[in-house]
């Protein structure tokens, strides 16, 4: 690889080929703004790209500073090999990423009028007009001020006026808008991540119980509202589970290590120093490098990961009295004996005392009659 410290360039493109720029390639004069840039494989570029047209041709690259390009980003769909961008990637016009050889990774955000991926790994968040995923990983949210496709892709979110949903779709926040009604295809899924072990799936051990993906219908959980402000009224669906992941707050979610996980994967290449997870199921330390919570999530979009299904179903008697929520899923959906049952609908029965004063308690009261302490 030639190691490149200073851009001179007579013409208006820069090609680039097993070269290790040691610098940004920015234009110094004017004429050098609409410069076009030229990616043929086996690059690092330490510093920012301006440029008026980036192509990528081939892989590995690597971009350590940000990108801005006047018209596209564009990275040709039969490029091979791993390209990397550390910063944010900007584009007055279209970033565009079809390779299915290559697998992109957008460690900042993506900004652009039309965006449009696949096989594409983004830590942080795509803001555009027009967007356009397939087979794709956002760590963070999807926001399009016109339309959002999604076909088989793992998001933290959405919101946008219109989106379209094919194929297997997952969320990793409660929450997802629209202002139209979604437009899923036949055969389409929709499965909320939240209350899923991630940090046991990511290394390989049993989940904790009550756990897991909770499927979403787009027609039945849809929940709409009417903004208004200054005269204006606008419609706002949301498809969230909000509730339940309220409600199994008062069970041991904090021993989950969703929070930790995400939080390492939307802050990308930012981070100092490489995390672990801790031990997976033969010892060894599970880093939460970009290239692993890549192939994480993939693997659930893949299927080779089987994250248990959820029912969400929560008893609002037992919510009131404080007591834990047993949700329902996969692990634990056997049929129960109709001698467990009985023993279990007389349990129910006993009267509940107090914990503080020992006198009866009404059915569902927070608070003692007799002592007024809470039983929380």
């Amino acid at each position: 690889m030639k190691e490149l410290t200073e851009i001179r360039f007579n013409d208006n493109r820069v090609v680039l080929k097993e070269n290790l720029v040691k610098g940004p390639i920015l234009p110094r004069i004017s004429s050098e703004l609409e410069r076009d840039v030229e990616i043929q494989g086996d690059c690092v570029v330490d510093g920012a790209i301006y440029a008026r047209t980036l192509e990528i041709q081939q892989g590995d690259l690597e971009v350590r500073g940000a990108v801005f390009t006047q018209s596209e980003c564009h990275v040709n769909a039969d490029a091979k090999g791993r390209i990397m961008f550390r910063k944010a990637v900007g584009s007055a016009g279209s970033i565009v990423s079809l390779g299915n050889g290559a697998r992109t990774y957008f460690l900042g955000d993506l900004s652009a009028r039309q965006i449009t991926l696949r096989n594409a790994y983004v830590s942080a968040s795509l803001y555009g007009d027009d967007i356009r995923l397939e087979e794709c990983v956002v760590v963070g949210g999807v926001f399009g001020a016109r339309s959002v496709e999604l076909t088989n892709c793992l998001v933290g979110t959405f919101n946008s006026p219109s989106v379209r949903l094919a194929k297997s779709n997952y969320l990793l926040f409660p929450s997802a808008f629209s202002v139209e009604q979604l437009n899923a295809l036949p055969g389409t899924t929709l499965c909320n991540l939240t209350l899923a072990d991630l940090g046991a799936h990511m290394r390989g051990v049993p989940p904790a119980e009550n756990t897991g993906k909770i499927a979403i219908d787009v027609t039945q959980d849809e929940i709409k509202s009417v903004l208004t402000g200054e005269g204006v009224q606008q419609i706002l669906r949301s498809y969230s589970v909000v509730g339940k992941v309220l409600a199994v707050d008062l069970a041991d979610y904090d021993k989950l290590k969703n929070h930790f996980l995400l939080s390492c994967a939307s802050l990308g290449g930012q981070l100092l120093q490489t995390y672990d997870l801790g031990g997976d199921s033969e010892g060894s330390a599970v880093s939460l490098t970009p290239e692993n919570l890549a192939a994480f999530f993939f693997d659930i979009l893949a299927g080779k990961i089987e994250i248990p299904d959820l029912s969400g179903d929560i008893d609002i008697a037992k919510l009131v009295r404080g007591e834990s929520l047993d949700f329902v899923s996969d692990l634990d959906s056997a049929p129960v004996p109709p001698a467990e049952a009985a023993v279990d609908a007389t349990a129910d029965a006993v009267a509940v005392l107090c914990r503080h004063c020992g006198e009866p308690l009404e059915t569902g009261s927070v608070f003692c009659d007799s002592c007024g302490k809470p039983q929380n």
